[in-house]
Parts: structure tokens; sequence; C-alpha cells
């Protein structure tokens, strides 16, 4: 078979392959792409094809193998690169915002803040945040349990004191102000 008779065969196949791209594609536009870049690997690589054997058949996987790479393509391509106008404000502000680095930021301020404190209310604090009841932390340090309370209490109004930079000024209940 000639080069020239095989592209004859191969284009009287494309209304067939029109139908079967738009199975893919579901775009009139996509599906044309498509039919054009299967029928050009086809008429590129027509010495692989075999005579005698289903030219339909030959093509249709072609343009199936072709759509895959190109989904492929694309998904791989719209990971790695965003374009400017799809990222929204709310999208900007997010991933500028919402990051590592500001929680870095914080948990340096509490370790300062913690630092800053007496050891005297330092151990029961940390004792009590890390789970250990009042009675246990007043066994272990040798003191009233009511020594504990009151340690803790005032542990917390000196963190709250010295981390004021991060009260978002939200207005509390009447009942859990301290005077």
């Amino acid at each position: 078979m000639t080069k020239i008779e095989f592209n004859t065969m191969v284009l009287r196949q494309a209304s067939s392959l029109r139908s079967y791209a738009l199975h893919f594609t579901h775009d009139a536009d996509d599906a044309n792409d498509l039919v054009q870049d299967t029928m050009l690997k086809a008429i590129t690589y027509y010495n692989k094809f075999k005579e005698g054997t289903n030219l339909k058949g030959w093509l249709y996987t072609i343009m199936k193998n072709t759509f895959i790479n190109n989904y492929r393509r694309f998904v791989k391509m719209s990971t790695f690169v965003t374009k400017s106008e799809e990222i929204s404000s709310a999208n900007l502000v997010f991933s500028s915002t919402k990051n590592q680095g500001e929680a870095k930021f914080v948990m340096d301020d509490i370790r300062r803040a913690l630092d800053k404190l007496p050891e005297d209310y330092y151990v029961p604090f940390t004792m009590y945040f890390e789970g250990h009841k009042y009675h246990e932390i007043a066994d272990h340090l040798t003191i009233p349990i009511g020594t504990v309370k009151t340690r803790i209490h005032v542990a917390r109004k000196l963190l709250k004191k010295n981390l004021k930079a991060y009260d978002n000024g939200v207005k509390k209940p009447i009942y859990a102000e301290e005077e």
C-alpha cells in the first residue's frame, strides 16, 4: 500500500473518529483537535500499520492514547503552573496569611513569655498544662493544693499580660472578665 492510499483510507475514517473523539472530550472543538492529532500521528507513523489489520481499531487506539497523554500532560501542568488571573484575592490572602511562618512567631512569643515566668509559677503551670492534676503537682512540689491553684492562676495572668499583643479585641462575657 502506498502512502497516498493509506492517507486516503485514514481520511475516510474522519467522521467516525470525530464521533469517538466526542465520547472523550464532550466538546466539538476539542474533539476536532483530537481527530487532527490522531490523523497526524497515523499519517506520520503509517509504516507502523500492518496491512490487512483493522485500520479503524488502530486509529481508535491512537486516539485513546493521545487523549490520555494530553490529559496527563494537562493535569501535570496545571498542578505546577497557576495562571495569575485564576488566583482570586481571597486565595492570595489565604496563602499569604495562613502559613507556618506566623505560627512560628506565635510559638516563639509564647516560649519567651513562659521563660519570663518566675520558677515558682513556671513549674506548676507547665505541669498543669501537661495534664497533671492539682494534687499531683502539690505532692511533687510538696506545697498545699491552694498554693498550686494560686500559682497557676498568677502564671496565667502573667502570660496574658506578656501576650497582650495577641488579644484580638473580642469582648469576653462579664463572668469571664477578671477584675
